[in-house]
């Protein structure tokens, strides 16, 4: 089995996504945002006792600009809704989202006009951890999930057809 075998359209693509994908999933810098009960467990997952920090999210980022996860832990009210959505589009891309909570999921047991349903209506949610709060553990499994999702993505496929474009080159 020589060369042969792996060259071919992509090849290079292929393995520098391997690489950075993996850079990728091994260290998720999360934007904790706790609105309510949620943000409670979500805070013990990042203390000792869970150690978010073993699955290289131990760098919890204050800054949007510094972030590639968000966990929106929480009741979203609509007033806060312009809020939620300016923190998301300030985060740089590829960015990622986690629904911690009933609230943040579906809004949970405030039907009210005041509670927003649910955040995927607002911004788009990669991975829902439901529970009225979750435990630790769900938090915990649904970064592993993430991770796994960020190992499959396919960032210069992507980006692939506008870096033809702007090259000149044919694809």
């Amino acid at each position: 089995m020589g060369l042969q075998a792996y060259s071919g359209p992509g090849w290079l693509l292929t393995k520098a996504e391997q690489i950075i994908n993996w850079g990728r999933s091994r260290s998720p810098w999360p934007l904790p945002y706790g609105t309510a009960c949620c943000g409670i467990e979500m805070m013990c997952a990042l203390a000792a006792t869970y150690d978010m920090a073993r699955f290289g999210a131990e760098r919890p980022s204050f800054s949007p600009r510094q972030a590639d996860v968000l966990i929106e832990a929480g009741t979203i009210t609509k007033k806060m809704v312009p809020v939620l959505r300016r923190i998301y589009d300030q985060m740089a891309e590829p960015k990622w989202v986690i629904a911690m909570g009933a609230c943040a999921c579906s809004g949970g047991v405030f039907r009210t006009y005041s509670v927003q349903q649910g955040i995927d209506d607002v911004i788009p949610v990669d991975i829902y951890v439901p529970g009225c709060p979750p435990r630790p553990e769900s938090l915990l499994y649904a970064l592993l999930k993430l991770m796994d999702k960020i190992q499959q993505d396919h960032p210069l496929y992507k980006q692939r057809a506008d870096l033809a474009e702007t090259l000149g080159v044919e694809r």
